[in-house]
């Protein structure tokens, strides 16, 4: 009987304030998506750096014969210069950083430099001489290139020192700050939704201050009389925050996994199991938010 007298305590809730209600799941729909937008990118972020920073190395460019950089002043890199820069890679500080270390020689680098770029008009103007010979490095922590970087560059025979990451960075910093303007946006809207709910709240327990007072003469419980205005703002709220992941759902399968996974497929994309693993966080930061806004709001509108 009492589960039957909230549920239509519930309707009539909603119907009284229905363009509300609406504008609630519309807001909440909204705002949660922007914070599963939010999460989703870094996910995405993650997962670039996964895969990507584990295949990441530096390339130490030794000198060729006709470089005009400083350091190869003196032509192209002698065995003895070699041998110098295998035993600064060999020492206690670096090697503690270093995962792998390879040697390209200028024959080495010509066979790829052939294999790659062999069916260009301009190839035959190149040689095995136009080659660099060249250490590349793997790291155990790409994060930690400047170590290399500083003490390899500006030593005699050493023309450049390359880190693969700066092809990737820029991409990385286009997403994290797609990341913090959707988490902007998402605050801004997560706040729209926490007083667009206590408004609706208060006007339904505004709309029906008698029937309330009249239970409260009855000798009906404070959670009994407050249960159906909280339960309206979290139907509300939960409404919108399913609305949030189909949306999300929706986006991922046709635009990632439907366009982008097909076009280019060498890069690990975010997938919708992802966005099911995040549902279950929307819908609860949804009742999260009608719970705070029905606690503040009742203590207030629901006194007799």
């Amino acid at each position: 009987m009492r589960f039957q007298f909230i549920l239509s305590e519930i309707g009539i809730g909603l119907r009284r304030n229905l363009s509300m209600t609406i504008s609630v799941i519309l807001v909440t729909f909204v705002s949660l998506t922007f914070v599963g937008a939010a999460v989703l990118t870094q996910t995405q972020i993650q997962k670039f750096k996964g895969e990507w920073y584990d295949k990441v190395e530096i390339t130490v460019y030794l000198c060729p014969q006709d470089s005009r950089v400083v350091t190869c002043a003196d032509g192209e890199a002698t065995d003895q210069q070699i041998k110098d820069l295998e035993s600064v890679l060999a020492s206690p500080e670096v090697s503690a950083e270093i995962r792998e270390v390879i040697f390209e020689s200028k024959e080495d680098a010509w066979q790829t430099f052939e294999k790659n770029f062999k069916d260009r008009w301009w190839f035959s103007s190149m040689s095995v001489d136009d080659m660099n010979a060249a250490f590349r490095i793997k790291l155990n922590d790409p994060e930690q290139y400047q170590i290399i970087n500083e003490t390899l560059s500006g030593r005699a025979g050493v023309e450049e020192v390359h880190d693969q990451r700066q092809v990737y960075e820029p991409l990385f910093n286009i997403l994290n700050t797609a990341t913090l303007v959707a988490s902007g946006l998402a605050g801004v809207m997560l706040l729209a939704a926490v007083l667009l709910i206590t408004t609706t709240i208060r006007l339904s327990a505004l709309s029906r201050r008698r029937e309330t007072g009249i239970m409260r003469l009855v000798g009906a419980s404070t959670l009994f009389i407050q249960l159906p205005f909280m339960l309206e703002g979290a139907i509300a709220a939960t409404i919108g925050a399913v609305l949030a992941v189909g949306g999300l759902w929706l986006g991922v399968r046709y635009l990632i996994e439907g366009w982008l996974d097909t076009s280019m497929n060498w890069i690990p994309y975010i997938t919708t199991n992802d966005v099911l693993l995040l549902a279950p966080v929307l819908i609860g930061v949804a009742f999260l938010l009608a719970a705070i806004s029905s606690i503040v709001t009742l203590s207030r509108y629901t006194k007799v």
